[in-house]
């Protein structure tokens, strides 16, 4: 099963590796403008109210927000228009099924390969945190395999939505309805304390706040012993629905 999927890997790597020198230097470009921007910028004009952010910095509070954002991100992309490709408009999955190759394996494969590419980011994301002095706890590098399990959820999730579209319309309500609310209001860039309490109860149902909030307990030192597993849980529990989906939704669209 692992050596099979290891085909699709391989594929995706062999696509990957005449660009990866530009995606690693972006990688660390994006972030690093971003915190300046915003953490830097925009914080100081915030640190007049030393508890607004629980005694943190704004930069402190923001960069692991948008580090488990950044997972969301890259998920999102590498699991719409491309897979979008792969079934319908390249036609490479019809290519693999003519092949040993199976839905089971090119979804293995393809989960692998993306998880790569999250790691790859939370890494160079996690060194500009570094960098940028934000990272105080040695618990900080366990927020990059969280990352990643957060971005599988989302992209397995999305996967299996891909794989229900004729065209690419459905992307564009993904991406206005789903994902930039959870981008805005799952606590990346202000505590969610300052939403009503209705809109925080909504919060704790969707998986970037789970992500955030472990993330950052573990960037920073501040795991909630209680808090922590609950949101462990929860994204263990929405990858695996995800990858269960999408392991449903590539067999059914490819056997039409």
């Amino acid at each position: 099963m692992l050596a099979s999927a290891a085909q699709v890997f391989i594929r995706n790597w062999l696509v990957y590796k005449r660009i990866w020198h530009r995606s690693i230097f972006f990688g660390f470009l994006q972030p690093f403008m971003f915190l300046s921007a915003m953490g830097i910028g925009m914080g100081t004009l915030l640190a007049r109210n030393p508890n607004a952010f629980g005694g943190m910095s704004y930069l402190e509070f923001l960069g692991p927000g948008l580090l488990a954002a950044s997972a969301m991100q890259v998920a999102t992309f590498e699991s719409t228009y491309p897979i979008m490709n792969k079934i319908m408009w390249g036609r490479n999955y019809e290519a693999m099924l003519s092949t040993p190759l199976g839905t089971r394996h090119i979804l293995i494969g393809e989960m692998g390969w993306i998880s790569f590419r999250l790691a790859t980011i939370a890494t160079v994301f996690m060194v500009v945190l570094w960098f940028m002095g934000v990272t105080a706890s040695p618990l900080a590098v366990l927020a990059i395999p969280v990352a990643v399990l957060s971005g599988v959820g989302f992209s397995a999730g999305l996967f299996a939505f891909t794989t229900t579209q004729e065209n690419d319309l459905g992307f564009s309500w993904i991406f206005r309805f789903v994902i930039n609310p959870l981008f805005l209001f799952s606590g990346t860039f202000f505590p969610l304390s300052q939403l009503p309490s209705a809109l925080v109860a909504l919060a704790w149902l969707t998986p970037l706040f789970h992500a955030v909030e472990l993330i950052r307990g573990l960037t920073l030192g501040r795991l909630d012993p209680v808090a922590a597993p609950i949101h462990l849980a929860y994204l263990l529990v929405f990858a695996a629905a995800g990858i269960w989906l999408a392991d449903r939704g590539l067999k059914r669209r490819m056997e039409k």
